[in-house]
């Protein structure tokens, strides 16, 4: 198989709209997370969500494309131009059909969704938008993307839900590994923090109704309540390795492990005993030839749900076994909110970030744990740590799991 290296990252989420100001935010234990401001939640249960803040696409995009595009592509183009640039990427050099994209969005727009089922049952078919279909449908992140940049080789949408992100890179690593690509931009994308989005996540009683931004996401907390909806992008740019060394990349990290499993167990709920996440991670270390006791850091799915953070502590003992006690976790969520789609994206690249700086952030909010829930979480402060193998973990409804498994890169 070939070998796959990191060579570019992107970001746009709650705590900063670089990957730079993303990585600073988790290291000052910012808090992305605040009053919904995209629509009136006077008659709503949840007040809170992760917004993404000052975001322009006519920074990253004409007036006219921007039009065309909903805001998860919008997220998905911004933050694959910062992973190009990132990369030194001279795009008129390369073989654009040898040139992917594994972009997903879990659910598409739901804000065209919204808007043109008000106007059919208000004003009839008539009147729904001519551009529905191609603004709502999820692969148009990935589609959008290929266009602004010219990409013409494989272009992909895994859609798992809260998975979607971790499989997206997965499966890039997948292609460029098989022989399908030289390179691939990978990650995900969401932006569902609308009226039905929220309405339908506090159906499911699976968001916070905690009015107070400090104690709203908090994983792993023996008073944690739901997760808070966040929204954004992260993007990487996955390469072969000796393509990357002929054009004389900077490399970031390698990705030696990827696992995907399916709980088959709830449309909702993680398997109790944690055997599914366990086997993801079980996968990805077996292929990256790593044991329990190599991995220094693993980045939870870590919701604050109830159920996510118990059993995915479950699946880590039942994966690491002794060495679970040694390891550090943490999540990005207690920060930005649960981006869905888009989470493995940006939690991708905090690992990526931790391997690079030797320093893995706290579990904001986190104050005391369950009795069964007794590993380290990173409660009240982040710590300076040398990491050489680094594990991101994503679980999605239907119980899709998927974990990859990044390395410092040797030669």
């Amino acid at each position: 198989m070939r070998r796959v290296v990191v060579t570019g990252m992107g970001a746009i989420t709650p705590i900063g709209n670089t990957v730079e100001e993303f990585w600073q935010g988790l290291k000052e234990g910012r808090l992305g997370i605040g009053s919904i401001t995209q629509f009136d939640t006077t008659e709503y249960k949840v007040k809170l969500a992760g917004e993404v803040k000052a975001f322009d696409p006519k920074n990253y995009m004409d007036v006219k494309a921007a039009r065309r595009m909903e805001r998860f592509s919008q997220f998905a183009v911004a933050a694959s131009a910062e992973a190009i640039r990132d990369s030194g990427i001279e795009l008129e050099k390369e073989d654009s059909f040898r040139f992917g994209v594994a972009i997903g969005s879990g659910i598409g727009s739901l804000q065209a969704v919204e808007l043109n089922a008000k106007r059919l049952i208000e004003k009839g078919p008539g009147k729904v938008e001519t551009l529905l279909v191609p603004k709502m449908i999820s692969n148009m992140a990935a589609g959008n993307v290929a266009i602004r940049y010219g990409l013409k080789g494989k272009n992909i949408n895994v859609v798992t839900a809260c998975a979607t992100g971790t499989h997206c890179i997965g499966e890039a690593y997948r292609s460029i590994q098989a022989g399908d690509a030289e390179l691939m931009l990978a990650g995900g994308a969401e932006a569902a923090i609308t009226e039905l989005g929220v309405a339908g996540f506090t159906a499911l009683t699976a968001l916070t109704t905690e009015t107070d931004p400090n104690k709203a996401s908090r994983p792993f907390d023996k008073d944690r309540s739901g997760f808070v909806m966040g929204e954004g992008a992260g993007v990487l740019v996955l390469e072969e390795l000796e393509h990357a060394r002929n054009r004389g990349a900077r490399i970031y990290a390698e990705i030696n492990g990827y696992g995907a499993t399916c709980d088959a167990y709830h449309i909702t709920s993680p398997a109790e005993n944690g055997e599914g996440a366990a086997k993801a991670m079980e996968y990805a270390m077996k292929e990256a030839k790593l044991e329990p006791s190599d991995i220094n850091y693993i980045n939870a799915h870590g919701t604050s749900t109830h159920h996510n953070d118990l059993f995915e502590t479950k699946a880590i003992k039942l994966a690491l076994g002794d060495a679970a006690y040694k390891v550090k976790i943490n999540s990005t969520k207690s920060m930005t909110g649960h981006l869905l789609g888009a989470a493995g994206g940006i939690e991708a690249i905090d690992c990526i970030k931790s391997i690079n700086e030797g320093y893995v952030h706290l579990t904001k909010g986190l104050m005391e744990t369950e009795e069964e829930m007794n590993l380290d979480y990173c409660k009240l402060q982040g710590c300076k740590l040398e990491v050489n193998n680094a594990i991101s973990n994503s679980l999605g409804f239907g119980g899709h799991n998927a974990s990859i498994l990044f390395s410092a890169y040797r030669e």
